[in-house]
């Protein structure tokens, strides 16, 4: 039996599992999306009902069960992590996460990053560089403060500039994330890449997905990347490259800027056939495909025993369950969503 171990700071050494994880179609499942809460200080319309009601904060696993969960995957072949919510930087204390998963770098994991909104980043930024994170994404759909206001609900613009500004200049890179809705921000998508480009941030829209019972229409909201790249090209010229960061963005240069911009297209072509990732959410599910309804209970094995062997098991058994791909459609017929869970559960 082939394993390796690498010690973790002052931690217990991992021992990397003789048999990584390979899904039923051959993919190899090196990238976890933790859920580290499924609250958040934001209520983007396109995410979550404005009168949501959270997981009660008992149902959490505690700081120190994900880390060792986390462990586990590492042990089992992750790569990369990425801490999501939620907002993740709104969980209590979510910084001794981010220590102990930033021990791991160079003992098993490669990186550590997590995406944000952006609203608590000028207390954090400087820890978080000093823990190891070198890259963020950082949620922002329009630059007009006003409709930042109308599409968060509770956000507030100036923070989020003011968190941008603190990430930069602890060394962060930033890539934006911008969800492209029809009739709100499609027109502003040109200011948007050219003030991320001006900044040196990379910058990726992204087609909304049906998860979760909101007041909005998503029909009325559904904007096909496909025409928002037809668009673009009328006034910049977008070179395909090869450019990849473990995620499902296909990417472009942005010739006029030496930019890139990404396509995040879960509708109008799926980036399932690639798919490296598992979704973890705050309570121990771990979630095979962003949109399927099937999941694995890991909670019940991580505190049925301090011993790892059964955990290792629970995690095996997932992963010969991953879907071939999720069945998200938006049309007239089908405005229900395609899962009931919100985003924030499972981190996107």
């Amino acid at each position: 039996m082939n394993t390796r171990v690498g010690t973790i700071g002052n931690a217990s050494p991992l021992v990397a599992d003789a048999h990584p994880m390979t899904d039923p179609f051959g993919r190899a499942v090196t990238y976890l999306r933790v859920s580290v809460t499924d609250r958040c200080d934001f209520r983007c319309t396109y995410c979550m009902a404005e009168n949501m009601t959270f997981l009660p904060k008992k149902d959490l696993l505690t700081l120190e069960e994900l880390d060792r969960l986390c462990s586990a995957f590492i042990a089992k072949g992750v790569k990369k992590i990425r801490l999501t919510g939620g907002e993740p930087l709104v969980r209590k204390n979510i910084m001794y996460l981010v220590r102990r998963l930033g021990e791991k770098i160079g003992s098993g994991l490669d990186e550590l990053t997590l995406t944000t909104n952006g609203s608590q980043l000028s207390r954090h930024a400087d820890e978080l560089y000093d823990c190891g994170v070198r890259r963020i994404n950082v949620s922002l759909d329009t630059l007009d403060p006003d409709k930042f206001r109308k599409i968060t609900r509770w956000g507030d613009f100036a923070k989020v500039m003011e968190g941008i500004d603190a990430a930069q200049k602890a060394g962060l890179k930033i890539k934006l994330n911008a969800v492209a809705l029809k009739d709100f921000n499609d027109a502003e998508i040109p200011e948007l890449l050219r003030f991320a480009h001006g900044r040196g941030m990379d910058l990726t829209v992204i087609e909304t997905m049906p998860m979760g019972e909101i007041e909005e229409d998503r029909t009325g909201q559904y904007l096909p990347l496909s025409k928002l790249r037809a668009d673009l090209e009328q006034q910049f010229t977008l070179t395909d490259i090869d450019y990849q960061t473990g995620g499902p963005a296909r990417y472009v240069r942005v010739e006029e800027t030496g930019g890139r911009l990404g396509f995040i297209t879960p509708m109008t072509h799926n980036f399932c056939e690639s798919c490296n990732r598992v979704r973890l959410t705050c309570t121990g599910t771990l979630y095979m495909c962003l949109g399927q309804n099937d999941a694995a209970d890991l909670r019940a094995a991580l505190r049925a025993t301090e011993d790892d062997a059964l955990l290792h098991a629970a995690i095996d058994e997932a992963i010969t369950r991953k879907p071939k791909g999720h069945d998200f459609i938006i049309d007239r017929t089908h405005n229900r969503p395609a899962v009931a869970r919100h985003m924030s559960v499972t981190g996107g």
